[in-house]
């Protein structure tokens, strides 16, 4: 049996989306044991991508609570020009579709470790006067 420290290697190696074939040149160790391993270790792996991709979001875009603060603002903004509008002109189907994309992305997923559990509220209800 491979010692732990060989075994983390194959957890990041792993993580960062490698193939066997290239791992198991790397490690030298055989295919089955790294599909073993990948059974054994699915929870690790599966931690450290979300890890990895985070990290690439804080580098290149916006963690979650920016894309909130973000988004939040931009739709409170479409909803208050909403409350003033008449939903039978067209302008305003406009901006009630960019509501709901904008609203779609405000409730986008959360990254979730395996092993723990969240639940996420996407109770969206259409005010009574909007409705036909």
């Amino acid at each position: 049996m491979k010692d732990q420290e060989t075994k983390e290697k194959f957890v990041e190696l792993r993580a960062k989306g490698l193939s066997f074939d290239r791992i198991a040149a790397e490690l030298k160790v055989s295919k089955q044991t790294l599909i073993n391993w990948t059974r054994e270790l699915e929870n690790e792996i599966h931690n450290l991508k979300r890890i990895e991709l985070e990290a690439l979001q804080e580098q290149y875009s916006m963690l979650k609570a920016q894309r909130i603060t973000f988004f939040g603002e931009k739709l409170k903004a479409i909803r208050e020009e909403l409350d003033k509008r008449d939903l039978s002109e067209l302008p305003t189907m406009v901006l009630f579709d960019l509501f709901l994309k904008c609203y779609r992305q405000f409730e986008s997923v959360d990254t979730v470790f395996c092993g723990t559990k969240e639940l996420m509220a996407t109770d969206m209800t259409i005010p009574d006067h909007w409705q036909g």
